[in-house]
C-alpha cells in the first residue's frame, strides 16, 4: 500500500451541484426524484442550480432517496483526511 497516495481534490463542486451528480449516477430525473421525496421539481431544480440552499430538512430527504448520507450532499468537497 505504500505505493499509493490520498487522492487531492480536482475540482470544487458545489451543494447543488453534489445533488445532480448523484442524482444522474442514479440514473433519476428530477420528476423521479421529486415524486419519491416529495419536494417539488422545482424546489430540486432550485437546489441543483444553487438558487436556494439546501436545508437540513430537504438534505435527508433526498439522501434517503439517493441512497447516501446527507453529508455527501451537505458537504461535497470535505476532505475527512484534513480533519483526522
Amino acid at each position: 500500500m505504500k505505493d499509493y497516495r490520498i487522492a487531492k481534490r480536482q475540482v470544487d463542486v458545489s451543494v447543488g451541484e453534489s445533488v445532480r451528480i448523484i442524482r444522474e449516477l442514479q440514473e433519476m430525473t428530477q420528476n423521479e426524484l421529486a415524486r419519491i421525496t416529495g419536494i417539488p421539481q422545482s424546489t430540486i431544480e432550485a437546489i441543483e442550480s444553487d438558487r436556494i440552499n439546501l436545508d437540513m430538512k430537504h438534505a435527508k430527504q433526498l439522501a434517503a432517496a439517493l441512497k447516501c448520507h446527507p453529508s455527501v450532499l451537505v458537504f461535497p468537497g470535505w476532505d475527512v483526511h484534513r480533519v483526522a
